[in-house]
């Protein structure tokens, strides 16, 4: 079983949770995703001391650099996601970004990078047959 690091929006906003949850569950059928948690429906700003943040960016490169591959759902915005994407292909880590064209205009700086694997759609549903291909 390959490890996947499923990154999603988290203090960025938590508009597409739900689907985070479901698309974890997919994957979990096939592959074990490190970082579960992104599909929590009751996750949101994760308040305390700096010490929690610095233990959250230490699993999370953790995990990062652990991975098989990346599967991002980039729709809703979020800096962390962009840093982890960076992170991923520094590590040189395969990348699949995921984003509903009709809600969102993907940044150029990951439109633009040829490193990442972009997965456009529009209805939820085209979004496991690109994750079969992937997975």
């Amino acid at each position: 079983m390959r490890k996947i690091y499923f990154a999603g929006s988290i203090r960025g906003g938590r508009a597409d949770a739900d689907l985070y949850r479901r698309m974890i569950e997919y994957i979990q059928k096939t592959d074990v995703v490190l970082t579960e948690h992104v599909g929590n429906l009751a996750l949101s700003k994760i308040e305390g001391e700096e010490d929690w943040e610095a233990a959250i960016y230490e699993q999370d490169t953790a995990w990062l650099r652990e991975s098989d591959l990346v599967i991002a759902e980039c729709t809703t915005p979020s800096l962390g996601v962009g840093y982890e994407l960076a992170y991923a292909e520094r590590f040189g880590k395969p990348v699949y970004i995921f984003y509903d064209k009709r809600r969102t205009n993907l940044s150029a700086m990951l439109s633009g990078d040829k490193y990442f694997h972009l997965c456009p759609y529009s209805e939820e549903q085209e979004i496991y047959p690109m994750l079969d291909q992937i997975l």
